[in-house]
């Protein structure tokens, strides 16, 4: 009895053991087999186009497609606000910046971004555009008026590189493009757009502006440095050139020679014009507008002492001077609060992102520059401009309210200048209290 149940226990191991065997071979013969992988069909699953969904990053394949992956970018020092670089590169930025010895840098949020298209028919060079976004739903809106602005306008879609700046607080984890909406904007009506776009959104122009300050200086550093010439014309977005002004820059600067260490800044004059008047074609119907009082220099009755050194007078009093591009006069009066338009090699002191908002953004970088010894020259016959006469209204509240905080923040940065050079010129350190 016990002998039969050995034999039947040794026959059961047997039959195990040969199928041990015989799976395993099979297995190695699936595993090995080159006609494994031709019978396999690849999955591929459809994709709707309609929309640019993004946590992912994209690429400059199209006139829509944003480089922009917003877990990515760079801080600032204080990392109060994110950067990011070239989210969206004009056809042609990268030959323009070899071709043409000044970019143009500028800035600006969404509600003056309409500006672009005139800027971009006068500046045949390149453009290095900043801009803020204030939230996600601004920011998709942002990104679609981009989109439609390089859909209508192949100046914008060929030299103009796009980057972007956002407050830490405010920064989305997605954008959301869409573009079926794209399609259906209408290119002569890019305000009709703009609107739109801001009641699709529920935003209004500037309803973040009453506890967000908008950060000019960090996104007038970003638009500088994302430049590639040697020279950079720096501004705001609504400040319009001259037409003609980038050739001419090239020819000019092809043979300036800069007194002294080399520290030439060229001031551009800059006005502002009737809404009801068109563009001067040139510098002798341009001062033709001011004397008609349908022109005159910027800030003028809003704030007297923003470009008052550029001496508009003297500039004025040679209205046909011929068309090159040559010094009318240096400035001999610079006074603090002095705010010009103005190109130079990108070496120039940075603007210091301490003063976020409104109040001694552009007039303090400018102040270190002078500290540091440049001279301020004024260019002739080419000029800027503004549209719409402005007055001076009562501010906003909020407006005063940064204007007070940047003021405190100009106490230390007066003395950290002081300390740096050494230079007091304008006796800033006179009345101040240690």
């Amino acid at each position: 009895m016990i002998q039969g149940r050995c034999r039947l226990w040794n026959l059961t191991l047997c039959a195990l053991a040969f199928l041990f065997i015989y799976n395993l071979i099979l297995t190695m013969k699936l595993v090995y087999s080159p006609e494994c992988h031709k019978h396999q069909t690849p999955v591929v699953k459809p994709v709707k186009p309609a929309r640019q969904k993004c946590e992912p990053i994209g690429t400059n394949q199209n006139t829509r497609t944003f480089n922009l992956d917003l877990t990515l970018g760079r801080w600032d020092n204080a990392q109060r606000y994110k950067l990011f670089d070239n989210i969206l590169v004009g056809d042609r930025f990268a030959p323009l910046n070899d071709l043409y010895k000044t970019c143009l840098a500028t800035q600006s949020s969404l509600d003056k971004l309409p500006s672009l298209a005139e800027v971009a028919s006068h500046w045949s060079g390149p453009i290095s555009l900043a801009l803020f976004a204030a939230s996600g739903p601004e920011l998709d809106a942002l990104l679609s008026y981009v989109a439609y602005l390089r859909k209508c306008d192949q100046g914008i879609r060929d030299r103009v590189s796009f980057h972007l700046g956002m407050a830490r607080e405010r920064l989305p984890r997605t954008f959301d493009l869409d573009e079926d909406k794209l399609e259906e904007m209408d290119c002569r009506k890019p305000l009709e757009v703009l609107r739109n776009l801001y009641e699709a959104s529920t935003m209004t122009a500037s309803r973040w502006r009453t506890k967000l300050a908008y950060p000019q200086n960090h996104l007038r550093n970003l638009a500088r440095k994302n430049c590639q010439s040697k020279h950079v014309f720096l501004t705001d977005v609504d400040i319009v050139p001259s037409r003609g002004a980038a050739e001419g820059l090239d020819v000019f600067l092809e043979q300036a020679k800069c007194p002294g260490d080399g520290k030439c800044a060229y001031v551009v004059p800059t006005y502002e014009i009737d809404e009801r008047v068109r563009f001067p074609r040139n510098k002798s119907e341009l001062v033709r507008l001011a004397e008609k009082g349908l022109a005159r220099p910027f800030h003028h009755k809003v704030f007297i002492y923003n470009q008052y050194a550029t001496n508009f007078t003297r500039w004025q009093a040679h209205s046909n001077d011929g068309p090159n591009i040559h010094i009318s006069h240096p400035v001999t009066n610079f006074e603090f609060l002095y705010e010009p338009f103005y190109i130079a090699p990108d070496t120039v002191p940075p603007h210091d992102e301490r003063f976020v908002g409104y109040g001694y953004t552009r007039n303090s970088q400018v102040y270190e520059m002078f500290v540091a010894g440049y001279e301020f020259l004024v260019l002739s016959p080419i000029f800027t401009c503004h549209w719409g006469l402005q007055v001076k209204r009562s501010r906003p509240p909020w407006r005063e309210h940064q204007n007070n905080l940047n003021r405190k923040q100009f106490d230390a940065f007066k003395r950290e200048i002081f300390a740096k050079y050494n230079k007091d010129p304008l006796n800033m350190m006179a009345n101040h209290k240690t």
